[in-house]
């Protein structure tokens, strides 16, 4: 199958799985609007694959006052947008045993950036995805330890959690009336820029290589999917995974459908 948005802005493109991503959908065919803080990749990324394929624009997406703004710019520049996906991310370890040397700054900073960033941009662009009259979808980067956290990472764990539970509920409430499709991929580690508070050589080289990554992440995009998981979590089996997520969707479903009864859209 083949991957059927034409249009998409992908918002933390610049680096690792952003970066990518933007790279493949563009060799499958689509048109990438590429979004991030650094000019000069974004430059570069047009100069790569040429205006007519890609475009760039530099948005910090902690930016709140400037976000109508943004949106504005991308729905009127590029009317036949179909596909926002968003992939912002930022991680550090954190060591709660040392509270007095803990920057909270920082720690709200990683939850504005992987969560509230996201939810923003999200309610932004819902009203525009459901106006269009073709199929349209809404992508976000999730990970693995928003099932399981990794105890040093407590900041980017609880931030990854929060956005898979605000997305589930997302897709729940516009289950029965939405033309969006609502995707989630769930990456394992991977071999990005994300792990350089760890040192560069030895965070790059931290889990599955990049492209393979990156090839299984789309042909799950073009097969459909709307949950998207990839690779695994140590101790675990893929089965292991299946089973723990299909638990996980019973009890969802179970306390969605008693709650239906009463909510209105």
């Amino acid at each position: 199958m083949v991957f059927q948005y034409k249009r998409v802005l992908l918002v933390g493109a610049t680096a690792g799985i952003g970066a990518a991503m933007a790279d493949k959908l563009i060799e499958e065919g689509a048109k990438v609007i590429a979004v991030g803080r650094r000019q000069e990749r974004l430059d570069a990324f047009v100069a790569k694959h040429g205006p007519e394929r890609a475009s760039g624009i530099r948005y910090d997406v902690t930016d709140r006052t400037g976000l109508d703004a943004f949106v504005s710019k991308v729905v009127e520049t590029y009317p036949d947008l179909d596909c926002v996906f968003l992939n912002s991310g930022t991680q550090t370890a954190v060591r709660l045993t040392r509270p007095t040397e803990i920057d909270i700054d920082a720690f709200h900073r990683e939850f504005e950036v992987n969560y509230t960033s996201i939810v923003n941009l999200t309610l932004k662009f819902l009203p525009y995805l459901e106006k269009k009259d073709s199929p349209t979808s809404l992508i976000v980067t999730g990970t693995f330890l928003s099932l399981v956290p990794a105890f040093v990472l407590p900041a980017y764990s609880a931030s990854k959690a929060a956005l898979r539970s605000f997305f589930e509920c997302l897709r729940r409430q516009h289950q029965d009336f939405s033309k969006i499709k609502f995707i989630e991929i769930l990456p394992p580690v991977v071999q990005t820029e994300l792990h350089d508070y760890m040192g560069i050589e030895r965070g790059r080289a931290l889990g599955m290589p990049l492209a393979d990554f990156t090839e299984r992440a789309y042909a799950a995009l073009a097969s459909g999917k709307e949950e998207i998981i990839i690779g695994n979590l140590q101790g675990a089996t893929p089965e292991d995974i299946e089973l723990f997520l299909e638990k996980r969707k019973l009890l969802f479903d179970s306390l969605s459908n008693s709650l239906a009864l009463h909510f209105q859209p």
